[in-house]
């Protein structure tokens, strides 16, 4: 549905926003896209959505190019920006209206915006003026300006910011509802958002794609994911003593845990090494007890944080 080829933003002639930038998204899948401010993230959606032209490369919207044909490409495209491009004197109904006249829709007016503010859950407040409705509402009518005419793909920038908890469990699912219809692109700075809703995901720094993995398979990117937590019962002093030799593992550290009768500890392997069966030979020869055991640092926010860092350490080379 969405193809990038080797997407190019300069600024200035010299500051690349994006550089050589790749990737295709499929029909109906919910893609997050993350990275730190200044990434490029900003520039991509923009160049997605037909607002920025390109220094070079080309972007592909079922098919049709953004730059040569924009038109028919923003048909489409509905965006959502952080800020919702709402009016707050018009009522919900009057908005939509508008936004329908502007996109020159073509399905019966009437019943495409009562569709849409079905599918949002704002039909409660058709009548209402948008300044008086709460930020979570306000979003909502956000969402039904990208909705109206039913657009293949739709993006989404920071749609959360703001929320109260219970609203932002709202649009999360109202989110992935939509990903049965739609292709969505979802840009927020909230890892566990991406998380919660996001088939896949893709990382931009430095206006490079630093990975780009099914959500569940990330932590493959990170080459050095080798500590792991074990809870194991018995003598602490001999069970650090014959973890540390276990082939592989190049530190043991017990740490201020306890679960139940046993102590936690902290097992780094070397790099490449899976440590895990020669531990549990060791505990199960010896007669220790594994309570449990669990990857460190295996969450989206470390994984994160350690592409970022590595992405960092390479461009500054």
């Amino acid at each position: 549905m969405i193809q990038v080829e080797h997407l190019v933003k300069r600024y200035g002639g010299t500051a690349f926003a994006l550089d050589d930038v790749s990737f295709e998204i499929g029909e109906g899948e919910i893609v997050g896209l993350l990275g730190p401010n200044g990434a490029g993230k900003s520039t991509a959606m923009n160049i997605l959505t037909g607002y920025l032209s390109t220094t070079s490369g080309r972007v592909l919207i079922g098919g049709v190019d953004v730059l040569e044909n924009p038109l028919e490409a923003k048909k489409m495209i509905g965006y959502l920006p952080e800020q919702p491009p709402v009016y707050p004197d018009m009522t919900v109904t009057e908005y939509l209206r508008f936004v329908y006249e502007l996109k020159g829709c073509r399905f019966p007016r009437e019943q495409h915006l009562a569709d849409v503010m079905a599918a949002v859950k704002i039909a409660d407040v058709s009548h209402r003026l948008i300044r008086n409705l709460s930020k979570g509402y306000r979003q909502r009518v956000g969402i039904a300006q990208a909705l109206i005419g039913d657009p293949k793909v739709i993006i989404f920038d920071e749609p959360t910011v703001g929320l109260d908890p219970k609203q932002i469990l709202e649009i999360r699912n109202l989110i992935r509802n939509l990903g049965r219809r739609h292709t969505v692109i979802l840009s927020t700075h909230i890892l566990a958002e991406v998380q919660s809703v996001c088939e896949r995901i893709i990382i931009i720094n430095h206006g490079r794609i630093i990975a780009n993995e099914r959500a569940d398979d990330l932590a493959r990117v990170i080459e050095d994911n080798t500590h792991f937590r074990y809870a194991i019962a018995g003598d602490r002093n001999a069970i650090t003593a014959g973890l540390r030799g276990v082939q592989g593992v190049s530190s043991v550290t017990p740490m201020n845990e306890r679960e139940g009768d046993a102590a936690c500890y902290l097992v780094e392997g070397t790099r490449g090494v899976d440590v895990r069966r020669g531990v549990f030979r060791v505990c199960a020869e010896h007669g220790w007890p594994i309570l449990s055991i669990g990857a460190v640092g295996n969450d989206l926010e470390s994984i994160f944080i350690r592409l970022v860092d590595r992405s960092d350490r390479e461009n500054a080379r």
